[in-house]
């Protein structure tokens, strides 16, 4: 090993684990792997979650299969935050890891690039072992259009979870979570009492506001054509959608500084017992769990609401690649189809804050019912559409999102009290500008 296992708790710092290191050697014989009879070492850089007994989890199981198949192998967990910053550097200073996770924007960029591997014939052994693949990651992770083939496989997704108190809801007789946005705003209206409010749900320039985006595509609203060129903002469904968020503002619903908040406001103010609903990724109730057992456990977890066309909830896929410059491009394959066994996985996910993938994964007793995080995340998984759906995620799309274009119609209208033909107007302006960059 490059530097010493600490088995009573991992930091964050880079961690190190070889074949050589001898961990877990034992359980090499637990999971089925495909035999590669060679000796040589591959590198495999994993992305760091919030769990040291996740991280521990798939270092064994890369030491496991490594130890089977006479490879000799180093796993470098790395915050997912510096993935980009990591894997940039290396393609550029030529010391591109042979096997590595990636994000979806990463995924996006590179897979034009010619980076990584094609892995189709591994992607559909997989499906097939595991009764095939759920349609968001799916769609998600398939960069064919632009790489002429699969070039990744993906292992957990990630999305906003709806968050609900149920200690207050279920007494006022809600028991099971809103299914349409109006369903929210009704549930919401039983349990606002400041200083309680009702919903949690940010309006600010942050990442949080932008969740209104898919409230809006949900009412049948779009940014943009199906060619993601010419912007339409300026329709009856985006008008929708100002009716439903002016009429649960004006129910004085949402939370004060909701249209300013910071990017942890929505968090703090659901931790600190002011809010009934938020949507978040997990990372609240990873805090929750740990900080107030008691209001992670009256804390319940569903997908996005469905609007008048159905539920818009994107979900975001996490994957590994393999370098397409690796000479180890088949034990690659061979550790990839290895990592999505059932066995490891069902460990995995109880720790690590991701949902299924594979629609076998929904029968793995870590979805049982009894982890309310992991219940949501199925939920997710099963309803999930891909990111900007039904619009085009393009670089214009994401340029839109990054100036927090639809957070900004919305303050317009609850804050500035302009009516929506002047908001959305300046709306369709802003947003076209931005298109006609690309």
């Amino acid at each position: 090993m490059n530097e010493t296992l600490n088995r009573a708790g991992w930091t964050r710092r880079r961690v190190l684990a070889s074949a050589a290191g001898g961990v877990a050697l034992a359980a090499a014989g637990a999971f089925p792997m495909p035999a590669i009879a060679q000796s040589k070492k591959l590198t495999y850089w994993g992305g760091l979650v919030l769990s040291d007994t996740a991280h521990k989890l798939l270092i064994d199981a890369v030491t496991a299969w490594g130890a089977a198949n006479n490879v000799e192998t180093e796993v470098v967990l790395i915050n997912v935050n510096e993935i980009t910053q990591k894997v940039s550097a290396a393609i550029a200073s030529g010391t591109l890891p042979d096997v590595f996770d990636v994000g979806l924007e990463l995924l996006t960029l590179l897979s034009r690039q010619d980076v990584f591997a094609k892995v189709d014939d591994v992607y559909e052994r997989i499906g097939n072992a595991h009764g095939g693949w759920f349609e968001g990651p799916a769609k998600a992770s398939d960069m064919t259009a632009v790489a002429g083939g699969r070039t990744a496989i993906p292992f957990g997704v990630s999305g906003n979870l709806l968050m609900r108190r149920k200690d207050l809801l279920e007494p006022a007789g809600f028991t099971e979570p809103p299914k349409t946005w109006d369903e929210l705003v009704t549930q919401a209206v039983a349990i606002n009492k400041p200083p309680l409010s009702g919903l949690g749900l940010a309006l600010s320039n942050v990442g949080d506001g932008n969740l209104q985006t898919s409230v809006l595509q949900s009412f049948g609203g779009r940014i943009a054509d199906d060619a993601g060129k010419k912007v339409m903002l300026d329709s009856p469904e985006t008008r929708l959608w100002l009716t439903w968020l002016k009429d649960a503002w004006d129910k004085g619903l949402f939370a004060p500084g909701s249209t300013v908040w910071d990017g942890s406001g929505d968090n703090q103010a659901y931790l600190s017992g002011q809010v009934g609903f938020i949507a978040n990724t997990g990372s609240v109730a990873v805090a929750a769990r740990k900080d107030d057992p008691e209001l992670f456990e009256q804390t319940g977890f569903s997908a996005l609401p469905a609007g008048p066309i159905g539920t818009i909830s994107p979900v975001s896929p996490q994957s590994r690649v393999i370098n397409a410059k690796s000479p180890l491009v088949e034990e690659g394959k061979s550790l990839l189809e290895h990592l999505a066994n059932s066995e490891f996985m069902n460990e995995y996910f109880q720790y690590a804050i991701w949902g299924p993938v594979l629609k076998d994964q929904e029968k793995l007793p870590a979805f049982d019912g009894s982890n309310t995080i992991l219940n949501g995340l199925l939920d997710l998984a099963k309803t999930g559409t891909p990111p900007a759906y039904p619009d085009v995620f393009n670089a214009a799309y994401a340029d839109m999102s990054a100036n927090f274009i639809i957070p900004k119609l919305a303050q317009r209208v609850v804050v500035d009290g302009w009516d929506f033909d002047k908001a959305i107007a300046e709306g369709q302006a802003s947003t076209q500008a931005i298109y006609d960059k690309y």
